[in-house]
């Protein structure tokens, strides 16, 4: 939803590189180019204004530091800006604190998502510890009531349902017998799914004032549908102000739209944004982080989030035990336990909003991710899959002909066979270098590494070089004077040597290991 918005500030951050001061020139196109940006993202106009205003201010007033350089600190100041508009701290559900159960109760606009919604929230209310359970209080759209019954089953969240709906039943009612309900079969959080029109009339206003009177709920959430831009911002107004909201939720966030009203909207009701919905499955819903969502607007992922799913999907034994066999190398790590690792992966979710989460993911980067195409995967998992458990277990037995038979079960080709093999060879040992402190491929001097010069084997013979001699005495005996004399602490050339480098001292030809490190590298 962010990717224009994102593509653009990208940019202009990109024309302060290289600056080692910003002159007030400089800030005033960086910032009429926010502008711009925030505005074709259909950011509401006031909120905009604001936003440059304090970034401008901030920017001439810049503090200056040491440890940042220029464009680093615009970054921060946007970045701090935007969490300010988001509305700068995540703000979570505000619980009964005695006996009787916690009431949300969801409105919005007819096409919003607060069915579906109702059952996403009752399902991370479950995972939570909760016991929450769904109200059909929508009575006037046709099969509502049905479509709640389908989503908490699938959610798995029971149901209180006594109206059959489609125009008939009293939706206060319904509301207030919900209590006796959740007391009865002792739920501790009601959701009350309520009725939605096409646009804001007096009739809705006033049955959501009703079922509000009647349960007094804990807080009350407006359904957002993020795709429909500065409309859902006025909307949101007018149920502030006829019947009172305590927060909101943005649905339809994986959409395609600009994304102007999950930016306006808390600033503009003065409401936090409570939870964001960003898929169709029930688990692609959590609670709205103001820093989260600035840093993914900037292109610096959202580690954090990431980590959380990673910790829900994944199963911590099995990855493990997975780990444990990578890191003591002997060829342990097999393609049957890769093939493990990579459907606790999918599980996740697409693979291209996986890798979205991870800082750096801009630019080049971003088009290859999304263009990352998911049977790629799917043909990965069909060649493991056609191989007998001792083939995955040990690819070094992997003649041509059991290639062969891989591939025509996987319905590939053998080289298809032969580049998964030689990649995945190649991981493990860069993994098993990672575990063992082998160090990072590519740094200079690392053993086993590219980069530096090769050390020389212990038992490799030195090659004579040819020196020639000064032939005036005077001139030797005078170079043999100001020789520097051992005073314990390398010389930068001895540092240099050592990793590899150029340096005006010992050279990496005459470089010698220290015999226990000898011993290890002759394994």
């Amino acid at each position: 939803m962010f990717d224009t918005l994102q593509s653009r500030l990208a940019d202009t951050f990109k024309s302060l590189r290289g600056k080692g001061r910003l002159t007030d020139a400089d800030i005033d196109a960086t910032t009429r180019e926010i502008r711009i940006a925030l505005l074709e993202a259909d950011v509401a106009l006031p909120v905009v204004k604001e936003f440059v205003a304090k970034v401008k201010e901030r920017a001439h007033g810049l503090e200056l530091s040491k440890a940042l350089n220029p464009t680093q600190q615009i970054v921060k100041i946007v970045n701090e800006e935007l969490i300010d508009i988001l509305g700068g701290r995540t703000r979570e559900i505000r619980f009964s604190k005695g006996t009787d159960p916690t009431v949300i109760m969801l409105a919005g606009l007819q096409g919003a998502g607060k069915t579906t919604l109702a059952g996403k929230l009752g399902h991370w209310l479950r995972e939570q510890g909760h016991s929450p359970v769904l109200v059909a209080a929508d009575l006037q759209r046709p099969n509502a009531v049905q479509q709640l019954q389908v989503i908490g089953e699938r959610a798995g969240v029971p149901v209180f349902a006594p109206q059959p709906g489609n125009g008939v039943g009293d939706p206060v009612q319904v509301s207030r017998e919900s209590l006796d309900e959740a007391r009865h079969k002792l739920y501790d959080v009601i959701i009350v799914d309520t009725a939605g029109r096409l646009g804001v009339d007096e009739e809705m206003m006033a049955q959501a004032h009703d079922i509000k009177a009647a349960v007094t709920p804990n807080e009350t959430l407006f359904v957002v549908d993020a795709m429909i831009g500065q409309d859902a911002v006025n909307t949101a107004k007018a149920f502030e102000q006829g019947v009172g909201i305590d927060g909101v939720v943005l649905s339809k966030l994986d959409g395609d739209a600009r994304g102007g009203a999950a930016l306006s909207i808390a600033r503009v009701i003065g409401k936090p944004i409570m939870f964001a919905s960003n898929g169709e499955n029930l688990t692609d819903f959590d609670l709205f982080h103001p820093d989260r969502m600035a840093s993914r607007i900037l292109g610096m992922g959202d580690m954090l989030t990431l980590i959380e799913q990673a910790e829900k999907t994944f199963d911590a034994e099995q990855s493990r035990v997975s780990a444990e066999k990578l890191l003591r190398g002997k060829g342990e790590f097999g393609l049957q336990d890769f093939l493990g690792q990579l459907k606790q992966l999918r599980k996740m979710g697409p693979l291209s909003k996986i890798f979205g989460m991870l800082p750096g993911m801009g630019g080049q980067m971003k088009e290859a991710v999304e263009n990352l195409d998911e049977r790629e995967v799917d043909h990965l998992e069909a060649i493991i899959l056609s191989m007998t458990p001792a083939e995955r277990d040990d690819v070094s037995i992997l003649n041509g002909s059991r290639r062969a038979r891989i591939a025509a079960g996987a319905g590939l080709q053998v080289h298809d066979v032969n580049q998964l093999v030689t990649r995945f060879v190649e991981a493990r040992k860069m993994m098993q270098k990672f575990g063992s402190g082998g160090g990072v491929p590519g740094m200079p001097g690392m053993p086993g590494m590219g980069g530096g010069r090769a050390m020389r084997p212990k038992n490799q013979k030195k090659g004579k070089k040819k020196r020639g001699k000064n032939g005036a005495p005077l001139r030797r005996g005078a170079q043999r004077a100001v020789a520097p004399k051992p005073t314990g602490q390398p010389s930068q050339a001895d540092i240099s040597s050592m990793f590899g480098t150029p340096g005006s001292g010992q050279g990496a030809d005459n470089f010698e290991l220290p015999p226990e490190m000898r011993k290890l590298f002759d394994k």
